[in-house]
């Protein structure tokens, strides 16, 4: 399996893989409706690049937040929140187990 990475990381998992950055971005932004007499705005989140079709043997690295977006099989975060995070000292986050999707 072939992972291209978009985020802004390096990513190491627990078993030691690295998985480096692509150097592209997936980014988010937030289109917002009209205010309403309460203040309160309906909001939607816009992807800002375009993650490739889906490929045989790929899968695409983006934050989770783009990934919920997404909702596709072959796009997937780093579980940076799992228990079974490394981390140093200082809570610094070292290595992940693996990854989840929103599929």
């Amino acid at each position: 399996m072939e992972f291209i990475n978009f985020t802004p990381h390096v990513i190491v998992l627990n078993n030691g893989t690295v998985i480096p950055r692509s150097g592209s971005i997936a980014r988010v932004s937030v289109r917002y409706g009209e205010f309403d007499a309460n203040g309160i705005a309906d909001a939607e989140l816009v992807p800002h690049f375009e993650i490739p079709a889906p490929r045989e043997g790929v899968i695409y690295v983006v934050s989770g937040l783009i990934a919920h977006v997404l909702k596709r099989s072959d796009v997937v975060s780093p579980a940076s929140t799992h228990p079974d995070c490394r981390r140093d000292a200082t809570g610094q986050l070292i290595s992940v187990p693996g990854f989840f999707r929103f599929a």
